[in-house]
């Protein structure tokens, strides 16, 4: 296909993401299921052009009036993919699968500098009523903050070094031209690329199905590490899900001691059996949901680690539609379920042993308050340094910015150039 079809495919996507309020993903299937002809290059071409458009719907859609499947492709195209209106309109001449040419009124909007006007929200491309916890949070840089979020995420892998080494998965990759991660001690990148480039699919290499490394993005393995798990201690991972962290602990512990592994939902850790069997992990127990399953393990634990389920903000660039269905009434309910699930994960926490709480959230109602909340609520923990923390486990220097206002550690792609994670950690002082 040329651009001129993938263009219209990408634009009968957002169309039927728009109409059937499905997630992008299934529609991106559905529409290579009708279209079998087109090749794998296509497939990644058109599923780029969908999500960067969603990425930033709501600049493009200030520029062109219009946030239209059509506009807010044709905006990717110029603004993103360095088109130009002109070359567009040429490419379109006697294509048959080519959308209708540009309009005058179009080629105005897209090559017009209107965005420097723009209203806050639209330059960040977040919702307009998150603004008051956004700036809350990262205060006059949330902006920054936006724009970073909008941008394609890299492909990062956790070197599993209960089998291998990263100079060893390095190798078997190299034809990726893979690098080692900034911060995260196993980690490995591959640049995200620009326009129609594809991901690599790293879960064909050999390495991979032996067990040498999993994908995880660079700020899951950095929060991994920092709840310092050790050989020979007792950990509860109460929301342990498809496993990501789990494998990362195993390995930190060099398959010394216990993990416990557990989810509410059986659906959400059928996935970990594999995973657990491929990474070589030997010490992980898999606790099922039934009641009683975690009785015995009340007040024993050396550290207990709440992945708490939230709104996902922090995973924005790599799923762009969420961003957009984002309400209220959603926020408040995970709000609560993460303040139950800290009071529960409380009661496995030995005396001296540390309770660590993290989302994949960048709003302050999820962070900071449910922090600051929780002490208040439970006079028996103390809050530990985040500094303190992260010296103790990262060889890296602390990038600026990321303490947050109450104490905890805040990564996003604007700081730490990771999806947007924080983390907060308590000691069980009675």
């Amino acid at each position: 296909m040329r651009l001129p079809g993938r263009l219209s495919a990408a634009i009968d996507v957002l169309t039927d993401v728009e109409t059937r309020k499905r997630p992008v993903s299934e529609a991106l299937k559905t529409w290579g299921l009708a279209n079998r002809f087109a090749g794998a290059g296509d497939r990644a071409a058109i599923g780029n052009l969908v999500y960067d458009a969603l990425r930033r719907r709501a600049s493009h859609g200030f520029i062109m009036g219009d946030d239209s499947p059509r506009a807010l492709v044709l905006a990717v195209a110029v603004r993103d993919w360095a088109e130009t209106p002109e070359a567009l309109n040429a490419s379109f001449v006697g294509d048959a699968h080519a959308p209708a040419p540009l309009t005058d009124d179009e080629i105005a909007r897209l090559t017009s500098d209107v965005l420097a006007s723009a209203p806050d929200h639209i330059r960040a491309d977040m919702p307009e009523w998150l603004m008051p916890s956004l700036e809350q949070t990262f205060g006059p840089s949330w902006v920054a903050e936006g724009e970073a979020m909008a941008g394609r995420p890299a492909l990062d892998l956790r070197v599993n070094t209960l089998k291998s080494t990263r100079e060893r998965a390095l190798k078997s990759l190299s034809r990726f031209t893979p690098e080692q991660s900034a911060i995260a001690p196993n980690g490995i990148r591959m640049d995200a690329g620009s326009r129609d480039s594809r991901t690599p699919n790293v879960t064909t290499d050999e390495g991979y199905l032996k067990g040498w490394f999993e994908v995880q993005d660079q700020g899951s393995q950095m929060v991994a590490t920092l709840v310092g798990a050790r050989p020979g201690e007792q950990v509860l991972d109460l929301c342990a899900g498809a496993g990501g962290k789990t494998l990362a602990l195993a390995a930190a512990m060099q398959n010394k001691g216990q993990i416990f592994a557990f989810d509410s939902d059986r659906s959400r850790l059928a996935p970990i059996y594999d995973r657990l069997k491929r990474n070589g992990a030997r010490n992980v127990q898999v606790r099922a949901p039934q009641d009683g399953a975690l009785d015995d393990l009340l007040g024993k634990m050396d550290r207990v680690v709440v992945d708490a389920p939230c709104t996902g903000t922090g995973t924005w660039r790599r799923r762009p539609d969420t961003k957009w269905k984002l309400s209220p009434e959603l926020l408040a309910q995970r709000v609560a379920e993460q303040a139950a699930i800290l009071d529960d994960a409380a009661r496995y926490a030995k005396v001296g042993g540390t309770l660590i709480y993290i989302t994949c959230s960048i709003l302050p109602e999820e962070n900071d308050q449910q922090q600051v909340a929780f002490l208040a609520r439970h006079a028996g923990f103390a809050a530990l340094a985040p500094t303190d923390i992260w010296t103790a486990n990262l060889s890296v220097p602390m990038p600026d910015g990321v303490v947050s206002k109450a104490g905890g550690i805040m990564l996003t792609p604007h700081l730490t150039q990771t999806d947007g994670f924080y983390f907060a950690a308590f000691t069980r002082t009675a």
